[in-house]
């Protein structure tokens, strides 16, 4: 059960941090928008996948906080911009 509300609460984190990389817009934002579907459908395959396998609850919610995790990273990190020369 535990397991369930960590990922609960990590996942906040990463909805929080995209809200923000979706409201600045532009060609990140429309990656991110599309990165973020196809992440779900392919986690939702991978959960399906590892359930008929027989996996456990927590086994799935493990693999969905490693992902969360990785998002939280990648959202986290502070981009400089490339500066075109004059």
């Amino acid at each position: 059960m535990l397991n369930w509300m960590v990922l609960a609460l990590e996942s906040n984190r990463v909805i929080g941090l995209r809200i923000a990389k979706l409201m600045r817009g532009g060609k990140a934002a429309q990656r991110e928008a599309h990165r973020m579907v196809s992440e779900k459908m392919a986690a939702a395959a991978k959960a399906s996948t590892s359930l008929v396998a027989g996996a456990s609850g927590d086994k799935i919610v493990e693999q969905y906080r490693r992902k969360v995790a990785a998002n939280v990273k990648r959202l986290s990190r502070k981009r400089t911009r490339k500066r075109k020369p004059h």
